[in-house]
């Protein structure tokens, strides 16, 4: 018990004495000794004392021969906290401020890489996605023999993806919309309408998806359900089009596990349209 109670004791005498080290250093006028202490920091990977230190430094070496250095340690500091936004922001300074210095090649590879740490859900907004995007491309295009060229092509591939999901749960939603108003009406329609130009204009932009057939299948499922609730004059025509789409599925995936309600749509449209 007396043995932990003196490891206890060691240890936060350390911590206290770390602690005062710290803020004498961060008081000190010395700035060349401010800095040299945030190096260290840095490279121990005590990442949030060394951007604390490092905010305040920029400004002061600014113009000196360490201001680039200053500049991409506080923006990997950032990154290393997990502060993506805010990484990223520095990453893009350094990158606009010195786009021939030494660290010009992972900063423009970080601001793609903050961008793609802090890119949010499918269901969310996905500004930092295309942000990430855009930034990826970017370094693609002006290190193209970089070794981090293969990372940013994956990279760029699966924030793609999050875009097509992010199409495909529109469409989705148009659709699981449409069924919850019984009466024909407007809204009806036009939230199957939506599905359908959100899952057509997805499947336009991004034709090689490997949620191509979901796509396809909730334009099927979306013209049939419009023509089941069409008014009289628009009937026939939509079951004609909800036949030429069920056809289509099926010549486009004929081993789909789908192919059977497929079926069952073209034996409706037969009856209404008397084929």
């Amino acid at each position: 018990m007396k043995k932990n109670l003196f490891f206890v004791a060691v240890v936060a005498f350390i911590l206290a004495g770390c602690a005062n080290e710290f803020n004498k250093v961060l008081k000190s006028t010395d700035y060349d000794y401010r800095y040299e202490y945030a190096k260290q920091c840095f490279a121990q990977g005590k990442y949030s004392k060394a951007e604390t230190l490092l905010i305040d430094l920029i400004a002061l070496k600014k113009g000196t021969d360490e201001a680039q250095e200053a500049l991409y340690m506080l923006a990997m500091s950032q990154y290393m906290n997990r502060d993506f936004d805010i990484a990223s922001e520095s990453f893009k300074k350094y990158y606009q401020t010195y786009p021939k210095g030494d660290f010009a090649e992972q900063a423009a590879f970080y601001v793609g890489q903050s961008l793609y740490e802090g890119a949010p859900e499918p269901r969310l907004d996905q500004t930092p996605t295309i942000g990430a995007i855009n930034a990826y491309q970017q370094f693609l295009d002006f290190f193209p023999e970089s070794q981090q060229r293969p990372v940013a092509q994956q990279r760029l591939f699966e924030l793609q993806d999050k875009l097509v999901q992010k199409e495909l749960l529109s469409a989705q939603l148009y659709y699981n919309l449409g069924g919850y108003f019984g009466n024909i009406n407007s809204n009806n329609e036009s939230n199957y309408i939506s599905s359908i130009i959100c899952a057509q204009n997805a499947l336009k932009t991004y034709p090689f998806s490997r949620w191509r057939e979901d796509f396809s299948l909730l334009i099927m499922k979306s013209k049939f359900q419009l023509a089941e609730n069409s008014s009289q004059d628009k009937r026939l025509e939509r079951y004609r089009d909800a036949e030429d789409e069920c056809y289509g599925f099926l010549n486009e995936y004929p081993e789909s596990k789908d192919k059977p309600l497929a079926e069952k749509y073209i034996a409706k449209c037969k009856k209404v349209v008397g084929d």
